[in-house]
Formats: structure tokens, sequence, C-alpha cells
């Protein structure tokens, strides 16, 4: 899924956009007994690997962004990140997976179409031990509210302006940054970002089938509120039964 988060829009990301990342890792935390491994698809800058590696779990993450990859390998070197995706990277074996931002949800520019989440679900239960936890948001219907439909944000050297419309059941979001370059020149970066728009009763549904126990998170992630339509979900893998291979 190249063309996502170029250096220009994962710089910014990175700097202004954390607040859901971070408050997932406090979550998981609260939900692992002792050090683990964990994998994170869509580990952007590292910021939830560092949160996790402090509190004393490895993170092994992944991103199809190569410059998000250059940032997450300077903000935490305990981690082992690379390039990669949720649909085609091995998955070492593992105490739980995270997938933050939507990151699910996202649809390849060459494939053109939504990931199969049931083939998504059962390569991550393959990964998992038996009781390990999957951890992930989706955006659904609803995600777009009218507010949100042209916006902007500015930070420190940067400006990202978003205008977001949905087409059937694909969100699509048009991104351009502007960042400060030096001297006073902004670089003019753009990007679109298509979604697929999942109901979160055919999630949990996809989850079940595939060997997980599953609920959504009703209050996200900790005390931080989700947007409207954003919802996060808790899958654990079923242990084995005895005597069954």
């Amino acid at each position: 899924m190249s063309g996502f988060y170029g250096e220009d829009l994962a710089t910014v990301h990175a700097a202004g956009f954390t607040d859901i990342a971070r408050a997932a890792a406090g979550e998981l935390i609260t939900r692992l007994s002792g050090p683990s491994s964990i994998v994170e698809f869509g580990c952007g800058d590292g910021m939830t690997a560092r949160q996790l590696c402090d509190a004393g779990h490895q993170v092994h993450g992944f991103d199809v962004s190569e410059a998000m990859i250059r940032l997450a390998r300077r903000r935490e070197p305990r981690a082992t990140f690379e390039v990669g995706s949720f649909l085609d990277a091995a998955i070492p074996p593992c105490a739980a997976i995270i997938a933050i931002g939507e990151v699910f949800g996202y649809v390849a520019p060459a494939a053109g179409r939504p990931a199969a989440l049931g083939a998504v679900f059962a390569r991550c239960h393959d990964a998992l031990d038996p009781g390990g936890l999957l951890m992930f948001d989706l955006a659904g219907p609803g995600r777009l509210q009218a507010r949100e439909q042209r916006g902007w944000t500015a930070g420190p050297g940067w400006v990202v302006l978003i205008e977001t419309h949905v087409e059937s059941e694909t969100l699509i979001r048009e991104i351009v940054t502007f960042r400060d370059c030096g001297r006073s020149r902004y670089r003019r970066s753009d990007e679109t970002h298509r979604l697929h728009l999942h109901r979160p009763a055919d999630v949990l549904a996809q989850l079940r089938r595939n060997g997980f126990t599953a609920r959504t998170l009703r209050a996200g992630y900790g005390a931080i509120t989700l947007p409207s339509g954003l919802t996060a979900y808790i899958g654990k893998r079923k242990a084995r039964v005895p005597g069954t291979v």
C-alpha cells in the first residue's frame, strides 16, 4: 500500500496527530499481565512502540510508509521496524497485535478494493498465542460528520488541509500538506487516502468466525473519546481445547 504518508505528511502526523496512538498503547498495557511480544501494524513514527517498550514489552512494527519507518527507528531503537503491510507481511509469533488509526480499513491504491477482513483476522489468529489479543479500530458509517468535510490544522512549521467525502462505502480524504523547508519556503505535498467503512456488527462477526471472542471498546482507549464513527475492537484468540491439535 505504497503512496501513504510520504516524508511531509509523516512528519506532520508525528508532530500533531498521535493522541489516539498514545491512548491505545496505554489501553493495551493495562491488558497485558507481563512482558510480552507485540506486533504493531501501521506503527507510524514509533510513539506507541516507545510506550510499550518503556513498559517492558518487545515490539515488532510494520508500516507501508518508508518515511514513517525512518522516524520510528530514530524514536525507539529498542523495537524492530520494517516496511510491510498487514496484507502479506510475515507475522512473528506474539502475544498481542495492534493496528491503531483505521489501519485495516485502508484501500491499497494498486488493489482498488478493501482488504478482506476475514483473511486479515485469520492471519492474526495464526500468529497469536492462545489467549492472545488483537486490538484495532475501524471507521464505520457515520465517520464523516458535516462539520468535518473540510478543515485545517497548523503547527510549528506546517499546515495540513483535509477535504473528506464518502462515495458508496468508501471514505475519501484529500490531504494537502505545507511544510517549512527553510528560508520561509513551504513545500506542498498531496495525498489521497481511501478507507472502507465497516459496520461494527460485520467486524465482530468476522472476528468470531475466525477464532476470536470479540467485543467493541465502548469507552474507546482509556479516557480518550474517539471521533464519531470510529470504533475500537478487542479480540482474544480462543485457547485450544485440551486434546485437540
